[in-house]
């Protein structure tokens, strides 16, 4: 275990929540009530600056994400933004996005470090300078609450590059955002499949926040419990009257959202978002979408090795929710997830056969940070490529 891991486990502390958090009905409330102007940058999507901001005609700098790339942040991506945006040409960044504009807004409220590489393999120091203030769109990320920025960077061994790349998590209290503002009206323009996989994304960190043998708190067990009880309820509705029955429940989707990423602010992520960032930063899948591809194999694993643990809480409340049996409650979520979006194997987004032990090595690499807040430990190179093999 490395030493930030050994720190987390050690902190008993219950999680204070960083950011101040607001819920406004428009971005023109938001505007009017922090006074936006010529000095802020917001880094948005064109498709999301057009139906929201545009009608404002606000003075402020207007960064488009596509204009760098629409898959994850990457350490070329960052590099670019940092070239075109100059430090000293803003006092505030507003965040109006997803998770990747989140995490690249992150950075740029930090110092500029001499290299991104050098910095997300913790050889640069991470300093907060200028106000960041988070409007997430989509209902699954919660990075506008947490300390972590997560990037696809030039993989490396022992100090030395091997040619591929690797998805790494920056985590440093100095990037939480200063100001968390929630405006649900974003979401009724966020296509089905993109709200899905966010969807799943934050129950998966709700119920990983929930099962974490060391670090959870009486204070994210309970924001878990609530986001999970919020989006269980929603996948009930979809799963009975289609996906149109989100449209009246994004409040509650996007409130959800938050409350997960309270949790995993403290209780921490584990072994789904350990797995799945080789699969993301290898075949570009986003990230809510890799998170599930192994999300029920990885709960069939933990009930197999630990049935009587923290695991039958989880299964008992997710029979509270949805009315389903306790032995049954993990086929029965898989199911129900199944009915809000169908589950691809890995070979369908390019995984081949020899990834099952080359990721498993990459995971006991690099994601120690994660595998260590696993619900089953040790969870081992072996139980990884099991996972893998039989998502294949």
């Amino acid at each position: 275990m490395d030493a930030f891991s050994k720190a987390l486990q050690a902190d008993k502390r219950e999680i204070i929540i960083a950011p101040t958090i607001y819920k406004m009905a428009d971005f023109g409330q938001l505007a009017e009530e922090f006074g936006l102007g010529e000095r802020d940058v917001v880094l948005t999507n064109e498709f999301i600056y057009k139906p929201f901001m545009e009608s404002y005609n606000l003075p402020c700098q207007y960064i488009f994400q596509e204009k760098y790339g629409l898959l994850e942040p990457s350490e070329e991506m960052i590099e670019m933004m940092y070239e075109d945006i100059k430090y000293d040409s803003y006092d505030r960044v507003i965040a109006v996005g997803g998770g990747a504009i989140m995490d690249l807004c992150k950075l740029l409220g930090c110092k500029r470090p001499s290299s991104v590489h050098e910095m997300y393999f913790k050889r640069e120091p991470v300093i907060h300078e200028k106000e960041v203030i988070a409007i997430p769109t989509t209902c699954g990320t919660g990075s506008e609450v947490t300390n972590i920025s997560v990037a696809i960077v030039k993989d490396e061994k022992d100090g030395v590059l091997t040619g591929g790349e690797t998805k790494l998590g920056l985590v440093s209290d100095d990037i939480i955002p200063n100001k968390v503002v929630m405006i649900p009206k974003f979401l009724e323009t966020l296509p089905y499949r993109p709200f899905a996989t966010s969807a799943i994304d934050a129950l998966i960190h709700a119920t990983e926040s929930f099962l974490s043998p060391h670090r959870k708190t009486l204070t994210s067990e309970m924001y878990s419990v609530r986001a999970m009880e919020l989006i269980l309820e929603g996948f009930r509705r979809i799963g009975e009257d289609g996906p149109d029955a989100r449209l009246g429940y994004l409040d509650e989707f996007v409130t959800a959202s938050n409350m997960a990423g309270i949790a995993f602010l403290k209780a921490g992520c584990a072994t789904v978002h350990g797995m799945s960032f080789p699969l993301g930063g290898t075949y570009h899948v986003p990230h809510g979408e890799s998170n599930y591809a192994l999300f029920g194999k990885i709960l069939e694993i933990y009930d197999e090795k630990d049935p009587d643990g923290e695991i039958m809480r989880f299964k008992e409340l997710v029979a509270r929710i949805t009315g389903c049996e306790v032995a049954n409650a993990i086929p029965y979520l898989n199911e129900l997830l199944e009915k809000v979006l169908p589950l691809k194997p890995l070979h369908e987004y390019g995984f081949k056969e020899e990834d099952i032990e080359a990721f498993a090595d990459s995971v006991e690499a690099n994601q120690q940070r994660l595998i260590t807040n696993s619900y089953v430990l040790p969870w081992t190179k072996e139980l990884s490529m099991r996972v893998y093999r039989e998502c294949f």
